[in-house]
């Protein structure tokens, strides 16, 4: 089954006011409302709204990062939110960035790789109701059980970029969530996971005929996310090595002006959506044509009303 997913909170709207537009979700055509991690909200408080709001739609997080709570806390925020949505959460978890872990929650960014699989190991005994004692390679737990473990236990996900991590997404978790990809890319991680695996990203559109501002948001966007080492290894998988080469060399050198100038239109292009709505619904659908379970449509800002948005963007009947 292919889904329809919409990233909530959308920018710029109180979140309380969301009710309006998330009541709608299900009858309009979207399957899923997911939740991002930044500096924000944070992933659990809209969806615990949303369980209440649209009891037909699957919930998930995308993502919470493995470093910012301890693993008993990260197990009991699941376990509440599955409560609340029993059979209709999705955890998904994931390394996360040094600027987020580090730099703004005082945490330690090290062996993300190591740290995710010890996460997932330690979630599917802690969700199943189990009692762990566990000493694994990047932390211990002892004695920890979930006073309330939900029934059913949530699907877990993992946010994966690399074959290392995909490959571990499709051997040991529900399926994989990834980020910042266009469209021709989707086969390619599809051929690391198999046919049958939930693949989940996020999509970054813009629904807007204004070119010049599609691309002016989309560059800095770019700019700030790609230059992360971690995706710059990613894009250099997928093969924008050279053509994201400028970019990378005046970002290094403080100019961040130019690395945004940098960025061929191309680029920009294939990884932010924007056009008409109708062209950016039919775009997203290109990436399930190629393959992608789960599409996480992240709308942004135009100018437009983001619910009006939002309603136009739902897959055709």
């Amino acid at each position: 089954m292919n889904r329809w997913g919409l990233t909530i909170p959308l920018t710029g709207v109180p979140l309380l006011e969301h009710r309006a537009l998330v009541e709608q979700l299900p009858d309009l055509g979207y399957t899923d409302a997911w939740t991002a991690e930044t500096a924000g909200t944070d992933a659990f408080t809209p969806l615990v709204l949303a369980s209440q709001w649209a009891p037909q739609l699957r919930l998930g997080t995308a993502i919470v990062p493995v470093y910012t709570r301890g693993p008993g806390l990260l197990a009991m925020s699941a376990s509440t939110l599955a409560e609340l949505a029993p059979g209709r959460f999705v955890l998904g978890i994931g390394a996360s960035s040094p600027v987020i872990v580090e730099g703004w929650n005082g945490a330690e960014f090290k062996d993300p790789f190591a740290r995710t699989r010890d996460t997932l190991h330690f979630l599917r005994g802690a969700l199943a109701g189990e009692k762990v004692t566990e000493s694994y390679e990047t932390f211990s737990v002892n004695k920890f059980r979930l006073e309330r473990a939900p029934d059913p236990a949530p699907s877990v996900m993992l946010a994966a970029l690399r074959p290392g991590m995909l490959r571990l997404a499709a051997a040991e978790a529900d399926g994989a969530i990834t980020n910042w990809l266009a469209a021709t890319d989707v086969p390619k991680i599809r051929k690391v996971i198999g046919p049958d695996v939930e693949l989940a990203a996020r999509i970054f559109v813009c629904p807007t005929e204004d070119k010049d501002a599609a691309r002016a948001l989309g560059r800095m966007m770019i700019s700030s996310y790609l230059t992360v080492p971690v995706y710059a290894k990613f894009h250099d998988w997928l093969g924008r090595g050279d053509a994201l080469a400028p970019m990378h060399t005046a970002w290094a050198a403080g100019d961040r002006k130019k690395a945004n100038e940098v960025i061929p239109d191309s680029v920009v292009d294939s990884l932010v959506i924007h056009g008409s709505v109708d062209s950016c619904r039919d775009q997203i659908q290109s990436y399930v044509d190629n393959g992608l379970t789960t599409p996480i449509i992240a709308l942004l800002p135009t100018g437009n009303d983001p619910f009006d948005l939002a309603k136009g963007l739902v897959p055709k009947r």
